[in-house]
């Protein structure tokens, strides 16, 4: 499972499975030849020279010219990080020099799979400027805990509504039923996300920043917030 995790998190810095497959071979065995990859991975000895040749050119590789041609690898942090620096250059010229029309987040947009949604949520609380009403599973709470913390310590309001005690340091937290996999999220009283959203659910959320919508979804919170006061006093 490890093995493959690392293999996929690679190929997220570029490199093909194959390529991934055979810098984790460098990793392990350091410097080696072209034929001893090919012998310890179980590739093709042709293959195995072509993943060298790319590591070498994506920036993961080194080139030792002894007797024998022979690959070292470059560490994991710093190809990593040589790869998120260019990245991040690009990023910034894309941003200033790709045209754009502004998007129109006033209508109702689907987002659907788990990795979509948690990208979402992310952009959500990283652009909240005032406040923020989350509720949701203390599951689903325990992967965002550093962005809310982050947010919290900039000052910004958070509400949570969840299914188990939490502490978060400066957040007002309210404990219901089981919520299961629903979430619904606000922020800045501008943006909503709700839906489904963690393993075994349907992993689909609307997502809008239509106004009627997000006061219709204010009020809801904040009654079953209310709802949370009363059976506590009646408790």
């Amino acid at each position: 499972m490890e093995e493959r995790k690392a293999v996929d998190y690679l190929m997220h810095f570029g490199l093909s499975r194959q390529e991934a497959l055979v810098y984790e071979q460098l990793l392990v065995g350091g410097k080696q030849t072209g034929y001893e990859i090919a012998r310890d991975t179980g590739i093709s000895r042709s293959n195995a020279y072509t993943c060298l040749a790319a590591l070498v050119e994506k920036g993961a590789a080194y080139l030792v010219e002894e007797s024998a041609k022979k690959y070292i690898p470059v560490r994991p942090e710093e190809f990593c990080g040589n790869r998120i620096r260019r990245m991040e250059e690009e990023q910034r010229w894309l941003c200033r020099n790709l045209p754009r029309k502004e998007s129109e987040e006033d209508g109702y947009i689907t987002v659907d799979g788990e990795e979509n949604i948690r990208n979402r949520i992310h952009n959500l609380l990283d652009k909240a400027e005032e406040r923020v009403y989350l509720s949701c599973s203390a599951a689903c709470l325990e992967q965002l805990q550093k962005p809310l913390s982050n947010l919290a310590e900039k000052g910004r309001k958070i509400v949570l509504i969840t299914d188990r005690p939490l502490e978060l340091k400066g957040a007002i937290v309210y404990v219901t039923e089981d919520k299961e996999c629903q979430i619904g999220l606000i922020t800045d009283s501008r943006y909503v996300l709700s839906g489904e959203f963690g393993e075994g659910s349907m992993n689909t959320c609307l997502y809008s920043g239509q106004k009627n919508f997000v006061k219709l979804f204010k009020s809801a919170l904040a009654n079953e917030i209310e709802l949370i006061k009363i059976r506590g006093e009646k408790q």
